[in-house]
């Protein structure tokens, strides 16, 4: 446990994991298929996972392979506005693309049409994973997208592999997307295995059920990842909060009812909030308690990366809201 709360205290994290370009219907409420407008901004968990640590105070910089076109140069000129450290993206040319998420800022029958289509991210070598100085860096991350196709699923795993050796703790967001994986049962099987190689793992209730083949054995497969000594799991349930599981524990924390304006985003700014405050000093509660007020702020704004807040804009998000549910 030590080990790990002290890579996250080092607080310069390598994030493996895509960027993307978010489109999201302008304004707020209005359908994609009405709309007049969009907003660009920087999407894809991991960059968006990057752009929050930033925002408040950490050190981030992301592991990934971009296109050589246009989008993918918006994708690193946002990254780079927002303070991400682009130095290990490779860019590759051809007819592979970025991720593009089209999307829109309402609840009610809510739409995000994903185009993964030859995605540029799923490009990235082992050779670019062995590029990486692990010795810049305390903790890594990774979300479990990256391992849903080759060559990224193997360069994936050698990056825990080095991490590993390097002393640094290794991060997963389980973040399962039905539309990248060739079938669910290869996905349950390589996201168990990338579980067992991670010292702090967060997904939700449908995440952990489906790795252990079933949303009801879900809270169970999570229970026994965190059988491992030294290892937190963390067992988010949407509007009824998570549970923190570690060394035989179970802290239950609940969440900032916010009016939201779209769902997505909250997960990304969770990981991002729960980092960034353990860095800070916050015990593992307060951590968490954080991470879901960041989830909170995120799903009541447009966009996932501008959504994200800065630690005075979660402090004062914090002084003036409600204390959390029970």
């Amino acid at each position: 446990m030590s080990a790990l709360i002290d890579g996250i205290k080092g607080n310069r994290f390598a994030v493996f994991g895509r960027a993307g370009m978010d489109l999201f219907a302008d304004p707020v409420g209005v359908k994609s298929e009405d709309a007049g407008s969009f907003r660009a901004d920087l999407g894809g968990s991991s960059a968006n996972i990057c752009a929050g640590l930033v925002k408040l105070g950490s050190q981030a910089a992301l592991i990934t392979s971009v296109a050589d076109d246009a989008v993918g140069r918006f994708c690193m000129n946002k990254l780079a506005q927002y303070g991400v450290d682009t130095s290990y993206i490779r860019v590759i040319g051809g007819e592979y693309r970025m991720s593009l998420a089209v999307y829109e800022s309402r609840v009610e029958n809510f739409q995000n049409v994903i185009y993964r289509n030859g995605a540029v991210d799923f490009q990235v070598t082992v050779e670019d994973i062995d590029r990486v100085d692990y010795g810049k860096f305390s903790a890594v991350i990774s979300a479990g997208t990256v391992f849903a196709s080759e060559p990224s699923r193997s360069a994936t795993f050698r990056a825990l592999d080095n991490a590993r050796k390097a002393g640094l703790p290794v991060i997963f967001d389980i973040d399962y997307r039905p539309y990248s994986w060739s079938s669910p049962e290869v996905a349950a099987d390589v996201l168990s295995r990338a579980g067992e190689a991670s010292d702090l793992i967060v997904g939700n209730d449908e995440e952990f059920g489906f790795m252990a083949g079933g949303i009801e054995k879900g809270f169970a497969k999570a229970q026994e990842l965190a059988s491992k000594p030294g290892r937190i799991v963390i067992y988010k349930m949407g509007e009824k909060g998570a549970v923190t599981l570690m060394d035989g524990q179970a802290i239950e924390t609940g969440i900032y009812p916010v009016t939201a304006v779209k769902p997505n985003g909250a997960g990304d700014s969770f990981m991002a909030g729960l980092l960034a405050s353990i860095a800070a000093g916050s015990a593992l509660k307060d951590a968490v308690m954080r991470g879901s007020a960041c989830a909170s702020i995120v799903v009541s704004k447009p966009g996932c990366a501008p959504a994200m807040p800065t630690t005075p804009e979660l402090d004062a998000f914090l002084a003036s809201h409600p204390g959390p549910t029970t």
